[in-house]
């Protein structure tokens, strides 16, 4: 299998999030046939759909994988487990969210998982930190550059 492009955006905003991104860069590092590209900077961003709790550390980062979307997903799964993720509140706080943003140009939709993710369309700062890294990004949907297919959508 080939290597694919995947862009996955993490956040945080219980405890130390400067340390469970990097714990879980670290740990999507550490993934069969997986590898960092590259990360966006980190930004502060206020909570969209359930107000009532900090704001967001986020940041994009790019790897090279020839982990199938669904099983990265699931290590993506295990990996917010173990750095603490629970599921109390829809949208509310947590240790660690890391959601694939863009897989290649794959689209799907199935229950457990979305791609192109709708995020990049509905919030700014998804879009921003993803193409910080690539903006030359082609919407998979649209097959359209990214950064004007977004600017449609803002």
């Amino acid at each position: 299998m080939t290597k694919a492009t995947a862009y996955i955006l993490l956040g945080s905003n219980m405890g130390d999030s400067y340390r469970y991104i990097r714990s879980a860069i670290e740990k999507i590092s550490k993934l069969e046939t997986t590898s960092i590209a590259a990360q966006s900077s980190m930004i502060t961003t206020p909570p969209l759909e359930y107000t009532h709790q900090p704001d967001f550390l986020n940041t994009v980062v790019a790897i090279h994988t020839q982990l199938s979307p669904q099983l990265l997903l699931g290590k993506l799964q295990e990996i917010e487990n173990s750095l603490g993720r629970v599921r109390h509140i829809p949208k509310g706080p947590r240790t660690i969210d890391c959601d694939i943003l863009l897989y290649s140009d794959v689209v799907c939709t199935t229950p457990a998982l979305t791609l192109p993710h709708p995020q990049i369309y509905t919030r700014p700062f998804a879009a921003e930190l993803l193409l910080e890294i690539d903006n030359d990004i082609i919407d998979p949907l649209s097959h359209k550059p990214l950064r004007e297919v977004v600017l449609c959508h803002q």
